[in-house]
This record gives structure tokens, C-alpha cells and sequence, in this order.
């Protein structure tokens, strides 16, 4: 059996001691539940890993990978793979579920995309995951950010394709636009939950801004790939998991992602339910039945995950459509 590790305890934290989530600390603790066997993982050995730990660290930037305490972060970076967080480290939103910093950001750093490009080249990344905290505090969201580091990435890299998962910008006017016309070859932004569950898990979300955003990036893009995930195991009814596809769907969505929701300490949301593979390969049989190009259902998947892997096999389903 896997040895099971918490990525807090092999991360070099930037924000270690620190109070992440000042916001949740007159909670009551939620004791984290024992993980089943079929979401343990390897702690990460493979000497890649800390070569691509290194490189990032040489570049200053952030990664989802560490600061969502990813499970899968020791097999990613031991293959160079890692998902680039822009604009920061510290959110402005505070979601039930999210283990990123939150609080007030620092101003935008203008040689961020620079970087990011610099570090995708000296990975050779064959594709790319870039995403970012959430910005309410700026009049775009980020959107302009976002658009410069395509552009570098573009300029530094041209052979790298780019899959963006961006926060809703919600009540930002004209930011889809924005990023439309960088443009990336992936627009990802996730549902993270059924509509019911939004007040508890994603106060600060709707969950129709954030659907209307997908459907607004389709139709500002139709060659654009667009893509969502949910995380299950929070209270979900199967019924309703079936709903968001649907929903998904209509906006035209082409790739849909569902991973078991992790709780990443005793202040956040409590995990209703591990759900069973054989749960998740049902999830990917309705998903796919409702014509999604391209569906990754198990316990470990996140938004990046195999991300490379799932691009070329999503080119080719639509190509084979």
C-alpha cells in the first residue's frame, strides 16, 4: 500500500506559522476523517520533483499545486508538470473548501508573466495550466494579467500550448473579452458544486455568473476548448451532480472533470462522504452520454491533472467528431 502524505508536510511553505484563513478561525473544528485506501499517495521522492521545486522557487512563483495542498503534487512534479498561480498568493474570496491564503493581495507583480514564461520554457512543458487566486479588488478581476501571461508564454514558448482556469470575475464587465482575445487554447473555470450547496461551500460565487461565463466564452470563442470540474463527497445528491451536467452541457462545455473533495483542515468543510471509484466511473458514464468530449472522473482527479495528456485527447476527439 501507498504511503499516505499530506503535501503540507513535504511543501517549504512561503507562508508557514502564518494564520492562512483568519476569516475561519472562530469556526467550530471539523476532525478530518481517515482517508480510504484509494486516495493515498506516495510521498514524493523522485528527484525531478525537487528539480522542478527548485526551478519554480528560481523564478518566484506560485503554484496551485502547493498553496490547494494538491495530493497529486509529488507525481506532477516529478514528470515537470506543475500549474502556475498567478497574481499571488492570497485570495480575496474565502470558500469552505479552499486551503489558499486569504486576505488582502499585494499589488500585481508586472514581471510575473515574464517569469512564468521563463520557467514553462526551461520545463519544457508541452502544455500548460495557469491559474490565480481570485482579485476582486481589481477592476478586471485579472483579466489583463491573465492575458499578458498568455502573450509571454506565446512569445517564450510558442510550442507550449495554454489551458487557463480563471476565478469568475464576477460583476467585472468586458473580462471574458479580455481573455478571449489572447487567447488560450483551454478555458477552464470551475463549478466546484452543485447549486444548492453554493451559500455553505462558495459564499462569495453565484453559480449562474459563473455558468453564463462559460457559455459567454463559447460564444466569444467558438474554437476555444471550454472546461469545468465539480468536487463531490460535500452532501451532493446524485440527482443534482446529473442537473449541473446537464447545465454544463447547454453552455456548451466540452470537457467536464469531478475529484473527491479533500478537507485540508479542521476550520474547513467537513467531507460528507468518500465516494467509491465505481461511483466516479458512473459519474464519467452519465457525463460522456450527454456528449462531453472529454470527462476525467476519479477520486484524485483535479483541474491539472494529466492536464497535458487530456489536451491531446481532447484536440482528438473533437477532430474525430
Amino acid at each position: 500500500m501507498d504511503t499516505p502524505v499530506s503535501t503540507r508536510t513535504v511543501i517549504d511553505h512561503r507562508k508557514a506559522g502564518a494564520a492562512r484563513h483568519p476569516e475561519k478561525a472562530a469556526r467550530p473544528d471539523h476532525p478530518i476523517a481517515r482517508k480510504p485506501a484509494w486516495i493515498r499517495v506516495k510521498a514524493p521522492t523522485h528527484p525531478v520533483y525537487h528539480e522542478t521545486r527548485d526551478l519554480l522557487r528560481a523564478n518566484r512563483l506560485v503554484t496551485v499545486c502547493e498553496e490547494a495542498a494538491c495530493p497529486n503534487v509529488g507525481e506532477c512534479w516529478s514528470q515537470r508538470h506543475a500549474t502556475m498561480m498567478i497574481m499571488g498568493d492570497t485570495c480575496t474570496r474565502a470558500c469552505a473548501f479552499c486551503n489558499v491564503a486569504t486576505g488582502q493581495p499585494q499589488p500585481l507583480d508586472a514581471d510575473e508573466p515574464r517569469r512564468v514564461a521563463d520557467a514553462v520554457a526551461r520545463l519544457g512543458l508541452r502544455h500548460v495550466v495557469i491559474t490565480s487566486v481570485d482579485r476582486d479588488d481589481l477592476a478586471d478581476g485579472g483579466a489583463a494579467h491573465f492575458a499578458a501571461t498568455i502573450r509571454a508564454v506565446r512569445a517564450g514558448a510558442p510550442g507550449t500550448t495554454i489551458e487557463i482556469l480563471t476565478p469568475d470575475f464576477l460583476r467585472k464587465e468586458g473580462a471574458g473579452e479580455i481573455v478571449a482575445a489572447a487567447p488560450p487554447d483551454v478555458f477552464n473555470h470551475n463549478l466546484e458544486t452543485v447549486p444548492r450547496l453554493y451559500p455553505a461551500i462558495r459564499p462569495g460565487a453565484r453559480y449562474y455568473q459563473s455558468l453564463r461565463l462559460l457559455d459567454r466564452m463559447k460564444s466569444l470563442a467558438p474554437g476555444l476548448f471550454t472546461k469545468s470540474g465539480l468536487m463531490v463527497g460535500l452532501g451532493e445528491a446524485r440527482a443534482e451532480v446529473m442537473q449541473v451536467m446537464d447545465d454544463l452541457r447547454i453552455a456548451g462545455v466540452d470537457f467536464l472533470t469531478i475529484g473527491q473533495y479533500l478537507q485540508p483542515t479542521v476550520k474547513h468543510a467537513a467531507v460528507a462522504e468518500f465516494v467509491p471509484p465505481a461511483m466516479f466511473e458512473e459519474y464519467a458514464s452519465l457525463a460522456r452520454a450527454r456528449g462531453f468530449l472529454m470527462v476525467s472522473a476519479s477520486p484524485l482527479t483535479r483541474s491539472s491533472y494529466h492536464a497535458d495528456q487530456d489536451f491531446a485527447a481532447l484536440r482528438a476527439a473533437r477532430a474525430a467528431g
